[in-house]
């Protein structure tokens, strides 16, 4: 009965009703006799309304994460992390300005590796709006108040963009002599991360994090193909993901 409520009421909440309207919208067109452009409303509403279903959200996510596995025991001489999103003027604990779901995920992951390998860690990320926080500097803040030294941390704080994460840690790490960087960042952001080192000349070692869908799919519950905001904010990310890495190997 739970599973029944919750697949109903999504049909009378954004993003559920707008399909619903708009399939009304089509079949009055229909009943008007405009059948082409009713056929045109109807498809286009289905897509995103598949879309908007976690069912085919996780699916587009989930080829994305698989395409890399975190080594069972990885090896480095540096972490490098990359920046997801920060608020700048958020209370923290310590502090100003907070990361964003992603990039805490990824921090936690880095502190993880850093008490196992005992190694530097580079973090790459700056200010991408001016109402956002500069992502190095709050994840800086974050990393010491959890007990990383100052002088186990390096900041590149300048980066926009995941291209620019790439060659501007890239510099560092070549100017530092650091030759096998471990690269965190998420899942389904990992593909993009490595083309943009591999085309800086620095050869990683990815340690994915932050999953966004399950390894293996599970069997398809009929509640999972009711229309979510978050599935289909899903969906566009992992989409979004695929063009800006064809943007990036064909002009970057």
């Amino acid at each position: 009965m739970i599973y029944l409520l919750k697949f109903g009421a999504s049909f009378v909440l954004p993003p559920g009703i707008f399909f619903v309207l708009l399939f009304l919208c089509s079949a009055w067109l229909w009943r008007r006799g405009e059948k082409k452009p009713a056929a045109a409303v109807a498809g286009i509403v289905f897509v995103f309304y598949l879309l908007s279903t976690s069912v085919v959200s996780d699916a587009l996510v989930r080829g994305l994460e698989a395409e890399y596995t975190p080594p069972e025991n990885p090896s480095g001489d540096v972490i490098v992390m990359l920046g997801g999103g920060a608020l700048l003027d958020t209370p923290d604990v310590d502090g100003t300005g907070t990361l964003c779901a992603s990039p805490a995920n990824r921090l936690l992951t880095v502190v993880r590796l850093y008490r196992r390998l005992n190694i530097p860690i580079l973090l790459s990320g700056g200010q991408v709006y001016a109402d956002t926080g500069t992502e190095a500097l709050i994840e800086k803040r974050v990393l010491m108040s959890l007990g990383v030294p100052e002088n186990d941390i390096l900041v590149e704080a300048e980066s926009l963009n995941t291209t620019q994460n790439a060659k501007f840690s890239s510099r560092i790490l070549k100017e530092r002599g650091f030759a096998r960087p471990i690269l965190v960042t998420s899942a389904f952001h990992m593909p993009r991360a490595v083309l943009c080192f591999e085309k800086q000349g620095v050869a990683v070692t990815p340690y994915p994090t932050d999953y966004q869908a399950n390894v293996v799919a599970r069997s398809v519950h009929y509640s999972r193909l009711r229309p979510e905001s978050g599935a289909l904010s899903a969906s566009a990310v992992a989409l979004q993901e695929r063009l800006r890495t064809l943007v990036t190997v064909l002009f970057e």
